[in-house]
């Protein structure tokens, strides 16, 4: 009886790792820009977010009575309101969102409050307009 093989010959070790390699190679540049994807993704998030808080603050508003410059929400937050839709201010739209760890708000403009994630340029953003409670995106620069 003849010996038995016991492991791999060095040419068999070569070509896996050959072809590992030329598979790490093509696959690589699909993962490179994720990060551009992941700001994308949380302005889409907070731009879903704002939609939803404007809709519970109008529902609320509504249910209340259609009267009042305030809301007062199931977590006994209040929302400061114009017409019925959260004011463009910290104390309007921002406390109809609650939490916003991870983004940077710019309350300077009312009619154009805006909200970046992390990292993001100018121009990754969601914009909530404070007098029609429209939201809006602009991922051009994430």
């Amino acid at each position: 009886m003849g010996k038995q093989q016991q492991g791999f010959t060095l040419v068999e070790l070569i070509v896996v790792i050959v072809i590992l390699g030329i598979l790490a190679a093509t696959a690589l540049p699909r993962f490179i820009n994720v990060t551009t994807e992941a700001r994308s993704a949380a302005v889409d998030g907070v731009a879903g977010a704002l939609r939803s808080a404007v809709g519970l603050v109008q529902a609320k508003y509504q249910a209340a009575g259609g009267t009042g410059v305030s809301v007062t929400m199931a977590d006994a937050s209040t929302v400061t309101v114009v017409a019925g839709i959260p004011a463009g201010t910290a104390a309007g739209i921002g406390a109809a969102l609650g939490s916003t760890e991870g983004i940077t708000i710019d309350y300077t403009a009312p009619a154009a409050v805006t909200f970046r994630p992390s990292g993001g340029g100018a121009t990754c953003q969601a914009v909530y307009n404070g007098t029609t409670g429209v939201v809006t995106t602009d991922k051009s620069g994430c």
